[in-house]
């Protein structure tokens, strides 16, 4: 019985066999045509997004923002100063044309031609400078005053005798003769004028001045303030040192000069009207010891 069966199952036909690899190989198939799908299905599958994944999506704008304004900054600090540098070369509207629109003057650096400053081109500043140039001005103006009267006077140092002396033989003489005075107008520390240290000789334009004493010339000049022309000379009499002073008289009519010794009664000007004056007169002073008395008691004690 055992062969038998053995003998049958191996006298199995070819066919039967095939066929049954066949089916056998058909149920294979069908297995993997039926999985195919599900694989397919699975890779069409969506995963779910996580947390982490969103977030990284979301910041992407903004760095892209960020990045966008940057490369603009660059661009704009990049463009600006190449742009300041450009000029248009047409319809270019200048100062001038907006100057005469508001009729207003303008000087414009570019037309403005080069030139040189002078010392005399700017105002003084300091102190110094301004007393100097007041100085200049005084100068300047007693040259004008003296041109003035040399042109409108007829009397002039050229028509006095400088050889004359004053009349007297004595070691004072009178500074100026025939003149007249009004006491308490043209006298010594009147009541009206206390502060009159001298004697106003009233007499005409041009008239010689003298020496009233020996002595040497200390001072000679235009420049006297309000006695205007000013002479002084200093004198020994009697043992006592004498000062006279001669003012108002005509700008540059002084024949004698600082340190210049002079003699009693020597021509030394004439009279005029400088400085603070109303009218032709010789300001008269003596100082004896500095100290100012009154010049007519003076001349009258002791001219001769």
């Amino acid at each position: 019985m055992t062969e038998e069966t053995d003998q049958n199952a191996q006298d199995v036909p070819a066919d039967t066999a095939g066929l049954t690899r066949r089916s056998t190989t058909r149920s294979v198939a069908r297995r993997s045509t039926a999985v195919k799908p599900r694989r397919r299905a699975a890779l069409f599958t969506r995963t779910p997004k996580t947390k982490t994944t969103a977030k990284a999506h979301n910041g992407r704008p903004f760095r892209s923002l960020a990045i966008l304004t940057v490369v603009g900054g660059l661009i704009v600090t990049v463009a600006l100063p190449a742009y300041g540098v450009w000029q248009p070369t047409e319809d270019v509207t200048t100062i001038q044309q907006v100057a005469a629109d508001d009729a207003q003057s303008l000087v414009v650096a570019s037309d403005a031609t080069g030139s040189e400053l002078e010392r005399d081109s700017y105002s003084a500043t300091t102190q110094k400078e301004i007393d100097e140039k007041k100085a200049k001005e005084a100068a300047a103006a007693a040259a004008a005053a003296r041109a003035q009267l040399a042109t409108s006077s007829s009397s002039g140092v050229s028509s006095v005798n400088l050889s004359m002396v004053a009349p007297g033989s004595g070691a004072v003489r009178y500074p100026v003769t025939n003149f007249s005075y009004q006491w308490e107008s043209n006298g010594f520390q009147t009541a009206s004028r206390p502060t009159h240290n001298g004697l106003d000789m009233m007499t005409s334009y041009g008239t010689p001045i003298f020496a009233a004493a020996a002595g040497v010339v200390r001072t000679s000049t235009n420049n006297g303030g309000t006695y205007g022309g000013l002479i002084i000379i200093d004198h020994v009499i009697n043992g006592q040192q004498v000062s006279t002073l001669y003012a108002h008289v005509i700008y540059g009519s002084q024949v004698v000069s600082p340190g210049q010794t002079v003699s009693a009664g020597q021509v030394i000007a004439q009279v005029g009207q400088t400085g603070f004056a109303t009218a032709p007169h010789c300001h008269f002073e003596v100082h004896l010891g500095g100290t100012p008395i009154n010049p007519l008691a003076w001349l009258q004690a002791n001219a001769g």
